[in-house]
């Protein structure tokens, strides 16, 4: 029998197929998950469901459909599907969700992203340890209640999903562009071409060539994880050899996009923040914006120049979207290009993000590379692993290593060192790593400060 405490974790379902996850588990988190609800005070008669282009994903929704049956409860299938299309379904139509996907992780893994009505998420402390308390217990009862009578209902809402995101941001008034598509074989290949072709909708003024966009689960080109840099070396080649204005590099699961300029550099995702902060607070004067801690420094600088509010949050989707809904934020971005929007039911998508960079960058004649300058004013890192025996002992040496540093706890330890550097330490929640990220007013100073840190922690 599966340990479910393998797979099921923080906030989501995943693992590889089908020695920790396979159909008889998603059949029992199925109708864990009706239960789950039923519990807290919803009565769905309805949940949606869609899946990825994993070879498992059919299989594995199919089995948690006659689960939901099996509880009493219709399901919604819409079939293949971006992580941001089923937060659509379930925002649109009012109901709980479940997408098939294990994001940008390898081919032999699948997993579960589940959802309350409207796109609410279920993370560990808001469902998610009851579904798995209750699925494996399920999966224990040799007496668990059979399969009733199927009631799936198949629908495609890519159209409608479409027309949504271009209700949301104007793209017809842009100056032509030539847009380089890195679909990493994932699910950006079938949501791209019905967002910013012309697939279902009038066409933009947009010339999009695409990469990698044949659905396959098994990656034949390179992992669908643009956060790694050596899976972006292809869209940042195109763009120089076809002379493209921007490339957009999605992850398996399309629901985060990373952006490359007309020099194949990358666009960091806090410069991606600011700038569709600006846009929002525009929109929506005064607002308040979210942002994660390792955000670059520029984006709280620039929601206030605007007028907004900005509100620091910790890392991790579910932080996010709990400080957007106590606050009504407009807006919430992360460093790992996560860009989540009220007017998008407070959920991630990545589309949306890439739509409102192509309406600013489409809307002046500046290169990217010049436009995006606007946003990026410090010199930062990235995220730096290290792997260590004991995090909290390191975290303790390199603490007495800056005494004069002012020192928060609201994710890891963030130390502020006062000529505008700063740097932040997180202990990973599932490996024995420490995470490391630094920023500082010019490249040579965080290099000396990113150095000293990794001697410590390394050392």
């Amino acid at each position: 029998m599966s340990d479910l405490s393998q797979i099921i974790k923080a906030y989501d379902v995943r693992g590889t197929v089908p020695d920790q996850f396979n159909e008889t588990v998603a059949r029992a988190i199925g109708t864990a998950f009706v239960e789950m609800l039923r519990e807290s005070g919803d009565e769905p008669d309805q949940i949606v469901i869609g899946h990825d282009m994993r070879e498992s994903g059919p299989g594995l929704a199919a089995a948690f459909a006659r689960g939901a049956n099996a509880a009493g409860v219709a399901v919604v299938n819409i079939g293949l599907a971006s992580t941001d299309q089923l937060y659509y379904a379930s925002g649109a139509l009012s109901l709980p969700g479940a997408m098939f996907t294990a994001s940008h992780n390898p081919a032999q893994y699948n997993g579960i992203k589940l959802c309350r009505s409207g796109a609410r998420p279920v993370g560990q402390d808001s469902g998610l340890a009851v579904v798995r308390q209750r699925a494996q217990q399920l999966l224990a009862d040799l007496n668990a209640e059979a399969d009733g009578p199927s009631r799936v209902d198949q629908r495609n809402v890519l159209a409608d999903y479409a027309a949504h995101l271009r209700s949301l941001v104007d793209l017809s008034g842009i100056r032509p562009l030539k847009v380089i598509v890195d679909a990493g074989n994932g699910m950006g290949g079938y949501t791209v071409p019905a967002v910013l072709g012309d697939q279902v909708l009038p066409a933009l003024p947009l010339t999009i060539e695409p990469l990698f966009f044949e659905l396959d689960g098994s990656f034949p080109n390179h992992e669908a994880n643009p956060l790694d840099p050596k899976n972006l070396v292809d869209l940042q080649n195109a763009v120089r050899e076809q002379g493209a204005d921007i490339g957009l590099a999605f992850d398996g699961d399309a629901d985060r996009c990373f952006v490359v300029d007309e020099k194949g550099d990358a666009v960091s995702p806090s410069a991606i923040t600011a700038l569709v902060a600006a846009r929002e607070l525009a929109k929506f004067p005064g607002s308040t914006i979210i942002h994660n801690l390792i955000t670059s420094a520029a984006v709280p600088e620039i929601i206030v120049e605007n007028g907004g509010k900005p509100v620091r949050s910790r890392v991790g989707h579910s932080f996010i979207k709990a400080e957007m809904a106590a606050t009504n934020a407009v807006f919430g971005g992360e460093h790992s290009a996560h860009y989540y929007f009220r007017d998008f039911w407070f959920a991630d998508t990545g589309m949306l993000a890439a739509m409102h960079v192509l309406a600013a960058f489409g809307g002046q004649d500046l290169p990217l590379s010049e436009f995006a300058a606007e946003y990026e004013r410090y010199a930062a890192s990235g995220e730096i692993n290290s792997t260590v025996a004991d995090a909290s002992a390191k975290i303790a040496e390199v603490r007495a290593a800056f005494p004069d540093a002012r020192v928060d706890d609201l994710d890891g330890k963030t130390f502020q060192l006062g000529d505008g550097a700063w740097f932040n330490l997180r202990a990973s929640n599932t490996e024995p790593l420490l995470r490391l990220n630094v920023e500082a007013p010019d490249a040579d100073r965080m290099a000396k400060l990113r150095d000293a840190v990794l001697a410590i922690v390394r050392g």
